[in-house]
């Protein structure tokens, strides 16, 4: 296994549509999804899209950790979605609190589907489906977006919530 290098908002990469992944089981993707799960811990993220590892490809990786499980959702162990759809189930709307790998130590407030679907294929070009809200919801949506080359700041409605994690923690904390 390995560390992949991510890349920065500003790359090509991440502005392009990936290509479907011919076939799930192939060797090479299985390698670079196990490199994308320890890319995606080894920066302590919640998920991580093969674009953001340089590779214009559909597929992402993605955990919700206790930390971020709320309401009742339970935490799910690190997973692989390939080749995903992501269909909103309800119009309700959830503002979300997000930040990315790709721009490191910045967080906005994104307006997100609260109940979603999801199906794509795991590693062994089988099927996965099933449904999502709160944190679990979020992450789908926004690990799918660069799929098709959005960055969150492109959903972003209010810029007032745009800003460096240290420098909204600093202003919570006026001691």
């Amino acid at each position: 296994m390995a560390l992949l290098k991510i890349a920065k908002m500003g790359h090509p990469v991440l502005l392009r549509e990936a290509v479907a992944v011919a076939d799930p089981t192939a060797p090479e993707i299985v390698s670079l999804v196990s490199d994308m799960l320890e890319t995606m811990h080894d920066a302590r993220g919640a998920g991580l899209a093969a674009p953001q590892v340089h590779r214009a490809l559909r597929l992402f990786v993605y955990h919700v950790p206790i930390s971020r499980a709320a309401d009742g959702e339970a935490p799910i162990a690190p997973r692989v979605l390939i080749n995903p759809t992501i269909t909103p189930l309800s119009d309700e709307m959830m503002n979300c609190t997000e930040g990315c790998l790709s721009l490191p130590a910045l967080r906005g407030l994104v307006p997100r589907f609260a109940h979603v679907g999801f199906e794509g294929q795991d590693l062994e070009g089988k099927t996965i489906s099933g449904e999502a809200r709160g944190f679990h919801a979020n992450v789908l949506q926004h690990e799918n977006d660069h799929l098709d080359g959005i960055l969150y700041t492109m959903r972003m409605k209010d810029f007032s919530s745009f800003g460096y994690v240290d420098e909204f923690t600093r202003a919570e904390d006026p001691a």
